[in-house]
């Protein structure tokens, strides 16, 4: 069952001389792990605002459960989708559990008193997401990465059926790093999720996504499993610098998957 389905998708952003997003036709799968790959402006942010509705396409459709995009309502489609972004302004001091509560507004509005089931699914989502001893802390003295999972935490109190995540390990350290990827994992295969992530990290999205989507200014390069994208040829070229692809075994989830090692300018695998 395709959850979001985008048909000959551009966009533009107004007054830009050329298309952020041109002909992207996509499908997004139920209970998986999707992942946008890209170089830095290659289109990844807009292509997730584009899912959320935050934006309107210029050509093509977007479908999401079988509706168009903007026949969804704001608090309806928060109901079915949270969303985690890379960084956002704090404008006043909070503590961590206040902001994680912030993920049940679609259930209770901002106005509404939290019940039984309300705190039961925040406990659980700071849980999940490794934060119970960070509760009392404000946002403003936690780290990058720790404020990273609480924005997770506060995406899954929402108890959303897809979770979407705009580069969720880019100030994480290799400890959460690894955490949040075999979070995402965690939720497809145990709790139904579908997770939609775009990142960096060529080697965690190979071995934790069942499908990659690999942007290059704006156009689909590559679309398929991780064997089909992740080739020395595309990323070579995408990327514009020579790797090398291993395929190593004994790495847990996704082993065998193809791993991504640069090499020097001059292709070799040292300067020596």
């Amino acid at each position: 069952m395709s959850l979001f389905e985008l048909r000959n998708v551009s966009y533009r952003y107004p007054g830009a001389g050329q298309s952020a997003l041109e002909g992207i036709t996509l499908d997004v799968e139920a209970g998986s792990v999707f992942a946008m790959l890209g170089p830095n402006g290659s289109g990844k942010s807009t292509l997730l605002r584009v899912l959320l509705g935050e934006l309107e396409t210029s050509d093509g459709s977007v479908t999401f459960s079988g509706r168009p995009s903007d026949s969804w309502g704001r608090r309806e489609i928060a109901m079915e989708v949270a969303f985690v972004p890379q960084a956002e302004p704090m404008a006043f001091p909070m503590n961590v559990r206040s902001l994680v509560e912030m993920g049940r507004y679609p259930h209770i509005g901002v106005l509404g008193r939290m019940g039984p089931e309300d705190r039961a699914a925040v406990d659980g989502a700071m849980e999940r997401a490794g934060i119970m001893d960070l509760g009392g802390r404000s946002i403003r003295n936690l780290s990058g990465g720790e404020r990273q999972r609480v924005r997770i935490a506060r995406a899954l109190a929402q108890e959303p059926k897809i979770l979407v995540l705009d580069e969720p390990t880019a100030a994480l350290d290799l400890h959460f790093e690894m955490e949040t990827f075999e979070l995402m994992r965690e939720l497809t295969e145990e709790h139904s999720f579908t997770v939609v992530v775009a990142t960096h990290n060529l080697n965690l999205a190979a071995r934790y996504a069942s499908r990659l989507l690999l942007l290059s200014k704006g156009h689909i390069e590559a679309l398929g499993s991780p064997d089909d994208v992740i080739t020395a040829d595309t990323i070579g070229r995408v990327y514009r610098w020579p790797v090398l692809v291993t395929a190593p075994e004994g790495l847990g989830p996704g082993a065998g998957a193809p791993q991504v090692v640069p090499l020097s300018h001059d292709g070799s695998t040292s300067s020596g």
